[in-house]
Parts: C-alpha cells; sequence; structure tokens
C-alpha cells in the first residue's frame, strides 16, 4: 500500500493504492477477491454492511426491526428493501452480500437457454455472448467451493416427499438440486444433523466453531448454527487467507477514471447504530490498477449511473436488460389427502428449499412457440422458519377469536359454579387449535426467463426502474398454472400472493443493467465482464445478465467471475507499471496444515 495527497478534495489529503479494488462481496465479488488474491495481488474488498457470524443473526422482534438498511436513519441491519414500478426487490448488505439471505440452491442455467437473438417487446434482442460450454469448468470450481451437495434427508421431508409425488402425477420434471449446505462434517461425510464440521485449511474468518443443517427452515434469514456454505465462510475466508483486506461498512459512493490508468474510487464509512449524514460525511479516496464492481445488480447500476460524467464512452445500454428473472411467490393451503385427512407439508422443517420442478422452454425443443410454452419456468418448494406457523395460525382471527371464547368461557363458567379444576390441558389445547393450516400450507417460489426489457435510470439522484409485468404475463401466468397443477394433486388450494392481484412482484433475484454483449452498442461488457472503453473496468456480478438467468442464478454469476478472473489472469494484471503474469488459472496456492482466521476490518 502507498500514501500519496489527492488534491482534489480538500476534506481528504491521502489515499491508498491497490492491485485490485473490489466493490461488494456477494458471488461476484467474493470469488473475484479470492482469486486475485491467491494470485498474488493485492485486494481490498469493499461492502457497505456489516459482519455476521454464526449466531448473531437475530431473532427476537426488536433485534429484527433493526435488520434492514437504512444508513441515513441509524439502520445498519441486513435486509434491504426496494419498491419500484411494478416491482419490489429484496436485497442484502453484509459480508458476504446475497448468500447471507439466499436459500442455498446451486443450478446451472441449462444448456439452450443462452439464447442468441431472441427479440424482446420494444425493440432490441436477448443475446448471451457465453455458451455454456463456456461456464462448465467455472461450474465445476464453484461447485466444489461452495460445498454443493444433494438434500439427504428428502424421504423424510413432508415437504419434499409431496412435492415429488404431486409433480410425478402431474408429469412434470422433479428433481434435488445441489444445495451450498453443510449436511455432514465435511462434504463427503455421511448426512448428519448438527454434527461439528471441519474447518477447511484457510481457516474462517469469524473464527467460530459452525455445525451442519438441524432442518430449521431458517436459510433467509440468516443461518446461526453456520451451516450454510455462505461467502464468508468459503470465498472470503480463502481470500483473507491470501491476504485480502475484507472491510466492513464501507460503501462506496462515487467512481472515476485516472488520467494514467487505472481509478479513483471515493467512499464513506459507516458507524453502525449511527444515521449516516452522506451531505456532510466524509469521503476517503482509493486508487487502483484494477476495479471490479460487484456491488449486486441495483447497488452497481446506481454506482454507473452516478459515475456517467466521469465515464462519457459508456454503452448507451447501461440500464438496459432489467429482469426480476421471473420471482413469483405463490401460496397452497389446506392440503388434503384422498380419503379428506389432512396432509402434513411441514414448511418448517429442513432447509428453505430442497427440491425443484422444472418447465421446459420453447428454446429445448427448437420451437417458436406452442408447447412447451416460449419461456421456461422453474417451481421450488419455499420454507420458512417455524415462527412464520404461529403467524399463518394467528393470520385466521375468526378460528382464533371462536377459540379463545369457548375457553374464556369454559373458564367463567368453572369460577361461577366454584368448581375446582386442577387439569386445564385440554382447554389449553383447544385454545390453541390443531394447526391444521399451517401444517398443510407450503408457499411456492417460481422463476425463470420473464422478458428482459425493463429500464434502470436515476430519477432526482436516486434509482428507478421502468418495467411492468404485462410483456411477461403469458410467462408469469405459466407458472401461475404449474404452481395449481401441483396444488390440485395436493388437494390443496392454490392462492397468488397479494401483490399479484396489483400486477406487483417481489423480486429476490434482480438482473440486467450493464448486460454483457458482443458489441458496444449493444451492451455495456464484453462476456468477460470488462466494460466497453475502460480497460481494467469490470462488473462480475448480476448486472452482466443479458437476461434472466431462468434458475437460481447465483451459480451463473460466481462462474462468470471465475471465469473473468481467468482472463485477467491470461492477461497480466499491471502492478506499478510493471506486467505480472503470476496468475495461475484454477489454481490454488499450497495452504498450510494449521487453520488460521481473519477478522475482518470496520
Amino acid at each position: 500500500m502507498s500514501g500519496e495527497a489527492d488534491r482534489s478534495n480538500p476534506m481528504d489529503r491521502s489515499h491508498e493504492h491497490v492491485d485490485v479494488a473490489v466493490v461488494g462481496s456477494g458471488f461476484g465479488g467474493a470469488v473475484s477477491a479470492y482469486r486475485l488474491a491467491e494470485a498474488g495481488h493485492s485486494v481490498i474488498v469493499m461492502e457497505r454492511g456489516r459482519a455476521y457470524p454464526p449466531g448473531s443473526f437475530p431473532r427476537s422482534p426488536e433485534g429484527v426491526a433493526r435488520n434492514f438498511w437504512d444508513p441515513t436513519n441509524g439502520r445498519h441491519g441486513m435486509f434491504d428493501l426496494w419498491s419500484f414500478d411494478g416491482i419490489e426487490a429484496v436485497v442484502s448488505a453484509g459480508l458476504g452480500g446475497g448468500s447471507l439471505i439466499y436459500a442455498n440452491v446451486l443450478i446451472r442455467k441449462d444448456e439452450k437457454w443462452f439464447v442468441r437473438e431472441q427479440p424482446v417487446p420494444g425493440g432490441g434482442y436477448e443475446n448471451w455472448p457465453v455458451t455454456r460450454a463456456d461456464l462448465e469448468p467455472h461450474y465445476d470450481r464453484v461447485e466444489k467451493m461452495l460445498g454443493g451437495r444433494r438434500y439427504p434427508f428428502a424421504d423424510r421431508t413432508p415437504k419434499t416427499s409431496a412435492l415429488r409425488e404431486a409433480s410425478k402425477r402431474a408429469g412434470l420434471d422433479w428433481d434435488l438440486p445441489l444445495l451450498a449446505i453443510a449436511f455432514g462434517a465435511t462434504p463427503d461425510a455421511p448426512a448428519a444433523e448438527g454434527v461439528p464440521l471441519d474447518t477447511p485449511p484457510y481457516g474462517n474468518i469469524h473464527g467460530l466453531p459452525r455445525r451442519s443443517c438441524v432442518l430449521c427452515g431458517e436459510c433467509d434469514i440468516g443461518c446461526n448454527d453456520g451451516a450454510k456454505n455462505t461467502l464468508d465462510h468459503t470465498y472470503l475466508s480463502a481470500a483473507a487467507h491470501h491476504g485480502a483486506d475484507l472491510r466492513t461498512g464501507h460503501e462506496v459512493r462515487s467512481i472515476a477514471p485516472l488520467s494514467g490508468g487505472g481509478f479513483e474510487v471515493r467512499y464513506v464509512v459507516h458507524t453502525e447504530g449511527e444515521p449516516t449524514d452522506f451531505a456532510n460525511l466524509r469521503t476517503r479516496t482509493l486508487t487502483c490498477d484494477r476495479l471490479v464492481l460487484a456491488a449486486g445488480t441495483l447497488g452497481t447500476t446506481r454506482l454507473l449511473l452516478r459515475s456517467r460524467a466521469a465515464f462519457p464512452a459508456l454503452s448507451p445500454s447501461l440500464g438496459t436488460r432489467f429482469s426480476g428473472n421471473g420471482d413469483l411467490l405463490g401460496l397452497l393451503f389446506d392440503a388434503t389427502q384422498p380419503d379428506g385427512q389432512p396432509l402434513r407439508l411441514a414448511g418448517s422443517c429442513g432447509p428453505v428449499i430442497t427440491s425443484r420442478v422444472r418447465v421446459p422452454d420453447a428454446a429445448d425443443a427448437n420451437e417458436p412457440g406452442g408447447w412447451p410454452p416460449p419461456r421456461g419456468h422453474y417451481v421450488q418448494d419455499a420454507g420458512y422458519p417455524a415462527l412464520a406457523e404461529w403467524l399463518v395460525e394467528l393470520a385466521r382471527p375468526g378460528s382464533v377469536m371462536s377459540r379463545g371464547t369457548r375457553a374464556f368461557l369454559a373458564a367463567l363458567v368453572a369460577r361461577l359454579g366454584r368448581r375446582n379444576r386442577s387439569g386445564i390441558s385440554d382447554d389449553l389445547a383447544a385454545l390453541l387449535g390443531p394447526g391444521r393450516r399451517s401444517a398443510t400450507s407450503l408457499p411456492l417460489l417460481g422463476m425463470g426467463r420473464d422478458v428482459p426489457d425493463g429500464v434502470m435510470r436515476l430519477h432526482d439522484g436516486e434509482l428507478a426502474i421502468d418495467w411492468t409485468t404485462q410483456t411477461s404475463r403469458d410467462f408469469f401466468d405459466g407458472i401461475r398454472s404449474t404452481m395449481q397443477k401441483l396444488g390440485d394433486e395436493l388437494g390443496a388450494t392454490y392462492r397468488d400472493n397479494p401483490l399479484w392481484r396489483l400486477r406487483r412482484v417481489v423480486t429476490v433475484h434482480p438482473l440486467g443493467g450493464a448486460p454483457m454483449s458482443e458489441h458496444p452498442d449493444l451492451g455495456v461488457c464484453n462476456s468477460y465482464g470488462q466494460v466497453f472503453g475502460y480497460p481494467g473496468l469490470y462488473v462480475a456480478d448480476g448486472a452482466v445478465m443479458p437476461g434472466a438467468v431462468g434458475p437460481n442464478p447465483s451459480l451463473t454469476i460466481a462462474a462468470l467471475a471465475d471465469r473473468m478472473c481467468d482472463r485477467i489472469g491470461s492477461e497480466g494484471l499491471v502492478r506499478a507499471g510493471v506486467a505480472s503474469t503470476t496468475f495461475v488459472s484454477g489454481a490454488a496456492k499450497p495452504m498450510p496444515d494449521e487453520t488460521s482466521a481473519v477478522v475482518p476490518k470496520s
């Protein structure tokens, strides 16, 4: 590191220089940090959120209420909620990015869904400049690093077994995807609940014990057992082992190219729990030879839009090809067996997602339309924490009120009759009710190839998105039809989530904004994520997608970042004016037998 004067900002007279600055610590950022630090380059990762070691994810109402991201009001929590025209988005702030709240699913993008020149309403084409074959070795690497394993307890998990049988009867393609979850002491060990996990050779930045999955359904609100192989436990720990500097509470506000090459990064440092006054907060400066933007689709696109004046050669495609990856939530209630008895689905048993149903795409059969439907999709079981079961029961106020009234009257009669009642267990059980509603209910998560025709822009300095469900209406109706079929086979009632009635959806997989392409008129980056016109500037997150991935996109984002790092290594990374070619594609340096723990800087 070296320091020198920054004469452009009297508030900050010094800054650091580093080979590579990585903005964000999600799937693209974490992979980039590890691969480049592994190759011997100095790397700084700048993450706006804080670290979340095992046991730190809140569960109390007070803790959950504070666990949202709104720094201007002193909230520096994990969940960052955005609202736009036609769509809501949920993303994460924290060391490990979206891996902290995702459902661990690792599915490769379908080979024929890497479409070429597929027309998009309003003009233009969805065009993928990479193929499945290009990504195969990178998929392999990422799956190994994240410990991908199929769910081993399917036969004794009610929701998994039920979805398998319903899919079979409906003629749907069902399978168990790889999950980035530790189901045993090591990836190859026999499956066992709650056993201590072996520490990998690169150690763990948190320095705390982890244990295998206990099937509690809490994946999406943070795994307090450390069973999820999140990025902080894997790629970021490995990056720190190789010398990467992981900085939490650091939010990048602007970027600019330097006249002599490289980039300037301006950022602020949050003080947790205190309101962040961005207008008056001290801005700090960092320079780097290579800059990797991995702040997530929303964060990266907003940063590029805000910095557009400094990058006049940016493609006119900046902000285009937004997609929600077809995310749609559906709800099944009151599942019933053929004999009329309740069918227990037990949504809180197991990881959040255990299995998937795949409905093919027109591209699979090289057909322009008809059946299969034009754009394919997936439907997955969407479990939830046990706490949610209480909420489901309380959501039926009529039954709760009637049970409460009966219990009150029974107690009143006993009191007025001066009867001694030492046993009131039956009254309490009646008050709680049979719990049938929660036991027989299950959310379903749909996703797939919606139309990537959204446009991201700035409005009064803040991100805005012009997007509508209308152009993807046939696609969403296809997902709803699949969910209805599954509901019918389970003897359940299917209901759209309330937002769909307003023709709005919630996405946890926003994509696009800086799409890759073979030409700068059609995309912001090339197929390796390098921004056209600005060598050394890369985008390594969901913003590079020229369309929906289809299945859960995290694996594809990570694979593209891994491929990007191979290219950076093959080109050589300029360090202090000298070309460095020490990068070894896909090969890790020898690691010591002992473990290490590196605590991120805050």
